[in-house]
C-alpha cells in the first residue's frame, strides 16, 4: 500500500447530465473518493458510477459493475491503469444528484505503455470517371460557376455546408438500404475515446456498396479539390503550380511582345495540349512519392453513442467529409454533433449539426481536434417519429493531400 501524502477535495459536483469513461490517472491521484448527499435514488434515475473490466492492453472493455448512488455513502478506489469508470446519464428530472469527490494523492507509480490502435486504412482514389459524379450528384454542384463559388467560401472559411447534395431519388435509395435487417453493425470502442456502431461492407446493400465507391472514386477526389482548392488529385494545380504560373505570366509580360504573349497564352489554356495538363507528365512520380488518400466508414448513432477528444488521436492536416443520412427533424440539443476545436482550449471553433442530405466539408490543421457529442435521452424522442430506425447514419471519410 501506498504512503498518501495528501488529499485534495473537488467542488461539490452537480451531476445533471453524464461523465463519460475515464480512469482518473492525473498528477499522482492513488486513491480516488466520492461521498454522496444524493435523496432516495433508484437505478431507474440513471446517474450510477459504471465500473469497467479491461482487455490486454489496459483498455476498457466492458461494463461489469453498476453502483446506485445513496445518502451519506463513500465509495472509494485505487486510481490504476485499470481504474477505468463511468457516470451514466442521470433521466431524473426532480432529481439532484450530488456529492463530494476527490483524491489522495502520493508517489506515482510505474504505468504500463498506452497501448497505440491501428489508424483507419487509408486508399488511394478507386479509378471512376466523371460519369460517376452525373450519377449521384445534385447537378448544381457540377456546375463550374458554382464550383469557383464553393471554392472561394471554403478557401476564406475552411468548411462549408453542402445542401441537397445528392439528387432526391439516390438520397431516398440510400435512406431505405440504411434500413436493411442484413447490415451487420459492431460496436467501436474503447469506450474512454468512442463508442458508436460501424457496418461491414461485405453486407452491405449494392446501393451502399456503390455510394462507398463513389466516395473514394477518382472524381470525387478532383471534384473536392474543386471545392476546396486543396491538391487531392495531381490534376488539381497547387500553390506551387499557381505561383509558378504567376511567375510565368509576369515573365513573359516583361520578356515577350503582347502578339507573343497572347498567342502562348491561348496555347497554354488549350484543353486539347496534353502537355499543358497540369502533372500529366509526372503524374506516376505524384503517385510513387504524394499521392492522396483517404479513410472512412459508415456509422450509426443512437441513444448513448459519442467520441472522445484522447491523448492520442491524431493532428494532422486533413479534410473532413461528413455526409448524413435519416436525420430529418434532429435537434441540436439531443447531441450527435460534431464538435472542432483547438489542441489544449475548451472553446469551440466550429459545431456541425446531422442535416438531412447534406455534406459537410472542413480542412483542419495538426492543431485541430473533434469530437462528436455524447447523444443524451432526449433523442428517444426523435425515435418515436420514426419507430423503424434505432438513430441517424453518417459517411464519415478524411481525404489527406
Amino acid at each position: 500500500m501506498c504512503v498518501l501524502k495528501r488529499c485534495y477535495c473537488s467542488k461539490m459536483r452537480v451531476i445533471a447530465d453524464v461523465l463519460l469513461c475515464h480512469d482518473d490517472e492525473l498528477e499522482g491521484r492513488r486513491i480516488a473518493f466520492i461521498l454522496y448527499l444524493v435523496p432516495p435514488w433508484e437505478k431507474s434515475d440513471g446517474g450510477t458510477l459504471d465500473l469497467y473490466s479491461t482487455d490486454e492492453h489496459f483498455q476498457p472493455q466492458q461494463i461489469i459493475k453498476s453502483l446506485v448512488p445513496s445518502w451519506n455513502t463513500l465509495v472509494f478506489f485505487e486510481v490504476s491503469p485499470v481504474s477505468f469508470h463511468q457516470v451514466s446519464e442521470v433521466l431524473s428530472k426532480e432529481k439532484c444528484r450530488l456529492s463530494v469527490s476527490g483524491w489522495f494523492h502520493g508517489p506515482s507509480i510505474v504505468r504500463p505503455t498506452r497501448h497505440i490502435e491501428a489508424p483507419l486504412p487509408r486508399s488511394p482514389h478507386i479509378p471512376y470517371d466523371h460519369e460517376i459524379l452525373y450519377e449521384w450528384i445534385n447537378l448544381v454542384y457540377l456546375d463550374m460557376d458554382s464550383q469557383a463559388q464553393i471554392q472561394e467560401e471554403f478557401e476564406e472559411r475552411s468548411e462549408i455546408l453542402l445542401k441537397n447534395f445528392l439528387k432526391k431519388e439516390k438520397y431516398q435509395l440510400l435512406c431505405e438500404a440504411l434500413e436493411s435487417k442484413d447490415i451487420q453493425w459492431s460496436s467501436r470502442g474503447p469506450a474512454n475515446k468512442r463508442l458508436y456502431e460501424t457496418a461491414e461492407e461485405d453486407s452491405l446493400p449494392d446501393v451502399l456498396k456503390k455510394f462507398l465507391q463513389f466516395l473514394r472514386s477518382e472524381a470525387l477526389f478532383l471534384l473536392l479539390s474543386n471545392f476546396t482548392g486543396l491538391k487531392l488529385h495531381f490534376l488539381a494545380p497547387s500553390d506551387e503550380d499557381e505561383d509558378a504560373e504567376e511567375g510565368r505570366a509576369a515573365d513573359t509580360a516583361r520578356h515577350s511582345s503582347p502578339k507573343q504573349a497572347e498567342t502562348e497564352q491561348h496555347a497554354d489554356s488549350n484543353p486539347h495540349q496534353p502537355d499543358n495538363i497540369p502533372g500529366a507528365q509526372d503524374s506516376e512520380m505524384q503517385n510513387s512519392s504524394g499521392t492522396p488518400l483517404c479513410a472512412g466508414e459508415l456509422r450509426r448513432w443512437t441513444h448513448g453513442h459519442y467520441t472522445l477528444v484522447h491523448d492520442t488521436q491524431a493532428t494532422e492536416f486533413a479534410l473532413d467529409l461528413l455526409f448524413y443520412c435519416g436525420c430529418e427533424g434532429w435537434d441540436p440539443e439531443y447531441g450527435g454533433f460534431t464538435s472542432y476545436i483547438a489542441k489544449g482550449e475548451d472553446e469551440e471553433l466550429l459545431t456541425v449539426n446531422p442535416e438531412e442530405n447534406c455534406l459537410a466539408l472542413v480542412y483542419r490543421d495538426k492543431e485541430t481536434m473533434k469530437f462528436v457529442k455524447y447523444i443524451n435521452h432526449r433523442s428517444l424522442a426523435h425515435l418515436k417519429k420514426h419507430p423503424n430506425r434505432t438513430g441517424f447514419w453518417d459517411f464519415s471519410f478524411v481525404y489527406y493531400e
